[in-house]
């Protein structure tokens, strides 16, 4: 089955949201609902799609912002890691700290803790875990396309100076990377254009030093 992965730019942060769905089905999956959950549940009603389930890379205030909303209005699982649990707790700190209005905890449905794969309907997704932006960081591999919130950027990767971060744990997350993914997976990053490991391999600064 043909994937077919949408794009919508949301919040101040301007972070990248993800709706994915098959030709052939006409239900869906989301990744990482920073803001805006009108946004998001217009563009799946105008497409005639179904949600079945919210999976987050990690749990900053920018890409997890829609999340309870869309859990009210659509009564749908949410999955994230057991270690993005003190993430989660801190956001409305977060919010404070940003100057933004609170934003509701969602519950988390399903933790993901030593999962290497999750099949949902017609969507089998492997796991990575990918810490290093934050404790509990994950990458979804999903028919030749890959969801990496912060870990990697087009030329750049994830900030670790934010509580919970760690370079020497995000270079090592990086090596994992470079072995387990496919160089040609299209990878969706949560901000910024996609990319694939083949061009970072060539063209990123922070990558370079890490290929032996």
């Amino acid at each position: 089955m043909s994937l077919h992965v949408h794009r919508l730019v949301v919040g101040p942060f301007q972070e990248n949201t993800f709706i994915v769905h098959h030709d052939e089905d006409k239900t869906a999956i989301i990744f990482d609902p920073g803001d805006e959950s009108e946004k998001i549940i217009d563009s799946l009603a105008r497409r005639g799609l179904t949600l079945l389930a919210v999976f987050n890379t990690h749990a900053h205030i920018d890409h997890i912002g829609a999340v309870a909303e869309l859990q009210t209005r659509l009564n749908v699982p949410f999955y994230l890691h057991i270690k993005e649990h003190d993430v989660l707790n801190q956001l409305e700190n977060h919010s404070a700290m940003f100057g933004l209005p609170s934003i509701k905890t969602p519950k988390v449905d399903h933790w993901i803790n030593k999962e290497s794969e999750i099949i949902i309907g017609a969507y089998c997704l492997k796991i990575i875990h990918t810490p290093g932006h934050t404790p509990g960081g994950v990458c979804y591999l999903l028919n030749g396309h890959g969801f990496v919130g912060d870990t990697l950027f087009r030329g750049s990767v994830g900030r670790t100076d934010l509580p919970g971060g760690s370079w020497s744990t995000l270079e090592t997350s990086l090596k994992a990377m470079i072995h387990e993914i496919p160089h040609d997976t299209m990878l969706h990053t949560g901000h910024g254009p996609q990319t694939t490991l083949s061009e970072e391999r060539k063209h990123n600064p922070f990558l370079r030093p890490l290929i032996s």
